[in-house]
């Protein structure tokens, strides 16, 4: 069989030593390709790469213009390139990251055509007194320590009865926040601040009208603590208008667990009756930080969903809006196109400066960043970090950096900015939604199903085989771009349906009710 390459594979880069395939190409199939022949030497899936050209062994590997890692054999044309012949080279394979980055600061800056603001989309949300702008209009419940999350889910099982919420139909539900932590820290270390910093970003989102701190009394993280160090007080009184405590219990006070859910019941009702009464009402999309992640990645992600998500970030920086790319351990040996559009050299440098992080980070656990992909990754094409990064930091457009922010930290700069979080995606979600995304928007190429609540999630898989099979799941196709579909046109879908989602739309998780089990906040120190 003989065929155009074009018209099974995709070339992203002139340049580029390996092609992708758009769908399974059978060995045998010869390719014609720049008036040359490429005979497959073997099967090759879809999403997965096969060589252009011999490659030499050791020699760098080129897809999207830049090295995905060294060829660890020699490659015929027309061969498979994955795992077995592909790495980080011989020299490579003794440590993490030996690839040498072209680091350039603030070389390639972009103009932003900014929307005037006369002329930006609205939506309807919920405006908080403080300035905030919700797109749902939760009540949260959030435990200090696992200690308490027995209590808290009591507390939270009680309104999932629809008789009890009747009286309610302004607010989305109460929702529990859960982890495993907030005692055995180092008081005052990272890992302490770092985890207050997460609780504090949940309780006062914009999405959550109301919140109910509930602790056992005798943790290290200590509900007076987290009121205290994250000022409740006073963004309590500057929400409402008006003096006003944090609500809170302690289990130790209250007399056990029976009575504290009791309690909790009680002030909850409340914190609903209060809640109830904020309408939507027309709000401008500037208002907006949008968060976005990428999980169950495959060879795809960097062709069809991330760029396009890219382009529906710069159509929302042009409105004033925020956009956030995240996940450091999956932007590795991709910082260098982030650092040329970084605004100032210092901004370009934090990113690098967390890369060398991460780098000892891995290493103290005797662990190594090319861990990842995983093996569903690399089941669905990726081979390497390289490989993999390059792919994800599409999703941040093309739009100037602005900042890069720590986990969790509150984002306060709108535009395209960078918040530090594993690749892990609810550890990595947690940090975004503590950190103020109201939305998040999320690629996948094997299917993951991803809510968390109290921002809504929106899917978008990266190929149409996966829409089609976990369409109940996925809500927007990006693989019709495989197909020919310009990038652009998806991304404006994108950007079309995220702002549909800000005004109330439920997506294809909130329809499902998922979004309850993700909050997981980074824990990063000894547990004593």
């Amino acid at each position: 069989m003989e065929l155009e390459l074009n018209s099974v594979a995709i070339r992203l880069r002139e340049g580029d030593d390996v092609a992708v395939a758009k769908t399974k190409i059978e060995g045998g199939t010869v390719l014609h390709f720049e008036g040359q022949l490429v005979l497959m030497q073997s099967d090759v899936p879809p999403g997965h790469k096969f060589a252009l050209h011999p490659i030499r062994d050791e020699a760098p590997v080129l897809k999207y213009g830049q090295i995905i890692g060294y060829a660890t054999s020699d490659i015929a044309p027309g061969e498979w390139v994955h795992t077995r012949n592909l790495g980080f080279g011989k020299e490579q394979s003794s440590g993490a990251g030996k690839l040498t980055l072209d680091y350039e600061f603030s070389t390639a800056i972009p103009e932003v055509n900014f929307v005037p603001e006369a002329l930006r989309r609205t939506f309807p949300g919920y405006g908080r007194l403080n300035g905030q702008v919700g797109t749902r209009n939760y009540v949260g419940i959030v435990s200090t320590v696992n200690c308490s999350s027995s209590v808290v889910a009591g507390i939270a099982d009680h309104f999932r009865n629809s008789d009890v919420m009747r009286d309610f139909p302004g607010v989305d539900g109460v929702v529990p926040f859960l982890h495993k932590s907030g005692c055995g820290q180092h008081h005052g270390g990272e890992d302490y601040r770092r985890l207050q910093r997460t609780l504090g970003g949940i309780a006062t989102h914009p999405n959550v009208a109301n919140y109910l701190l509930a602790g056992l009394g005798c943790e290290m993280q200590q509900v007076q603590s987290v009121m205290h160090d994250q000022d409740l007080v006073r963004f309590e009184q500057i929400r409402h208008g008006r003096p006003q405590l944090p609500s809170s219990l302690v289990i130790q006070e209250e007399g056990g667990v029976r009575k504290s859910i009791l309690r909790g019941i009680e002030l909850v009702t409340k914190l609903l009756y209060q809640a109830n009464e904020t309408k939507r009402t027309e709000q401008s999309v500037s208002s907006l930080v949008i968060g976005t992640n990428c999980g169950g990645s495959d060879g795809n992600s960097g062709i069809t969903a991330n760029p396009a998500l890219g382009v529906a970030g710069d159509r929302f920086v042009e409105q004033g809006a925020g956009w956030v790319l995240a996940e450091t351990s999956e932007t590795y040996g991709a910082e260098h196109l982030l650092t040329r559009r970084a605004v100032t050299p210092e901004v370009g440098q934090k990113l690098v400066d967390l890369m060398r992080w991460w780098e000892w980070y891995t290493g103290i656990w005797g662990a190594s960043i090319d861990s990842n992909p995983s093996p569903g990754n690399k089941a669905g094409g990726l081979t390497t970090i390289y490989e993999k990064s390059l792919g994800a930091v599409s999703k941040g457009g093309t739009s100037p950096l602005v900042e890069v922010y720590g986990y969790s930290e509150k984002i306060d700069k709108h535009g395209f900015t960078f918040m530090d979080t594993p690749g892990h995606d609810p550890v990595s979600v947690t940090g975004l939604v503590a950190g103020g995304c109201q939305l998040v928007v999320f690629t996948t190429g094997r299917g993951s199903c991803l809510g968390f609540k109290p921002a809504p999630v929106l899917k978008i898989s990266t190929n149409t085989s996966l829409y089609e099979r976990m369409e109940e799941d996925m809500d927007i196709d990006a693989g019709v771009i495989l197909n020919g579909v310009p990038i652009e046109d998806v991304g404006l879908q994108i950007f079309e349906e995220l702002i549909a989602v800000a005004g109330g739309k439920k997506t294809k998780s909130e329809a499902q009710g998922l979004g309850e089990a993700e909050f997981a906040p980074w824990l990063l120190g000894p547990v004593m």
